[in-house]
């Protein structure tokens, strides 16, 4: 439960490195608090399309948008030690923070393209075959990445200390085990 908590208390701490068990435990929390969000959310919607009389569905309603601006909030607010964690485990298989800026200028290329798909598709309706394309070829590209960092989140971090820091399980190096 301690590692489920760890990123909130390094909110904002980009350096050093983080256990498998530290990124994989705030996975598990943010999986169970968006799941019961969504409970809630059901239950919510459930409530305003049951509702017989229009004053009823008017206040669920209400609530709806109000639960959908919390969602929101808590999104946000958990973008940042999401992501911290996310570079401290990278930084634990001694790579780069900087792995996520590749995905990030991927995602930044769909939206480009998409915009510029709306642009062509309002222009010249035939030419929307090519943009289209680019945004399946980014697509792929992304999802390759997207697999890639996940395969990086599943390695066991590098024995000892490494260029990031010391190691999180205390190991000792390799190369001093029979020194």
């Amino acid at each position: 439960m301690e590692y489920m908590f760890m990123p909130l208390k390094r909110y904002a701490d980009f350096s050093g490195r983080s256990r498998r068990m530290e990124y994989w435990m705030w996975v598990l929390f943010q999986f169970l608090l968006y799941l019961a969000l969504w409970v809630v959310f059901f239950a919510l919607a459930g409530a305003a399309i049951m509702s017989g009389d229009m004053e009823g569905a008017l206040a669920a309603g209400v609530g709806i948008v109000v639960f959908i601006l919390i969602y929101m909030v808590i999104g946000l607010a958990l973008l940042v030690p999401s992501l911290a964690v996310t570079v401290r485990r990278l930084h634990d298989t001694n790579r780069s923070g900087w792995w996520i800026g590749g995905f990030v200028l991927a995602y930044l290329g769909l939206v480009v393209v998409n915009v510029a798909m709306m642009g062509v598709a309002a222009q010249s309706p035939e030419s929307l075959g090519a943009v289209g394309a680019v945004y399946g070829i980014i697509g792929l590209a992304m999802f390759g990445y997207a697999i890639t960092l996940l395969v990086f989140m599943f390695l066991d971090g590098t024995p000892g200390p490494n260029r990031y820091g010391p190691d999180p399980k205390g190991r000792a190096n390799a190369g001093d085990v029979f020194a």
